[in-house]
C-alpha cells in the first residue's frame, strides 16, 4: 500500500498548480490552499467525501481548497500518477466554478446539484432494498 505525506500531496500539487495558465487565477486572490483535513458532504451519511471547493465571499475573496484527507481516505493507495490525475481533475472543477463565477454562469454548480439529487435517490433506493 502507498502511504503519501502532505508533503508529498502538496508537491504534486503545486506542480499542477504550475501547469494552469496564468489566466485562470485572475482574481483567485486566495490562492489553492491544501488542507489538512478529510471532509464529508452533509448529505452523504459519512460515505461521501469533500475533495475539493470552491469559495467566494465579499470579505475574503475567491480560493480553492482541496482537502488532503478526503483524497487519501479515498486514494491513498493509487499509484503516484493516478493519485496526480485524481488531483487535476478535481483542480480542474475547482477553477471551473471559479471561471464560470467570474463570467456569471452556474452550469458545473447545476451540474454538480443534479448529479447529488441522483445520488440521494439511489442510495435511497439502495436503504429501501435492505
Amino acid at each position: 500500500m502507498t502511504e503519501y505525506t502532505i508533503d508529498d500531496v502538496s508537491e504534486m500539487l503545486n506542480d499542477i498548480v504550475d501547469e494552469i495558465p496564468a489566466d485562470f487565477f485572475k482574481e483567485l486572490n486566495g490562492g489553492v490552499i491544501l488542507m489538512e483535513e478529510c471532509k464529508f458532504h452533509p448529505s452523504g451519511h459519512g460515505d461521501l467525501f469533500i475533495l475539493g471547493e470552491y469559495h467566494f465571499n465579499r470579505a475574503m475573496g475567491r480560493y480553492i481548497y482541496i482537502y488532503f484527507g478526503s483524497f487519501m481516505r479515498l486514494y491513498g493507495s493509487l499509484p503516484k500518477e493516478r493519485l496526480r490525475e485524481r488531483l487535476k481533475d478535481t483542480l480542474v472543477h475547482e477553477f471551473t466554478h471559479h471561471l464560470e463565477s467570474l463570467a456569471g454562469e452556474r452550469n458545473l454548480e447545476i451540474h454538480d446539484k443534479v448529479n447529488m439529487e441522483k445520488y440521494k435517490r439511489a442510495r435511497e433506493i439502495r436503504r429501501r432494498n435492505k
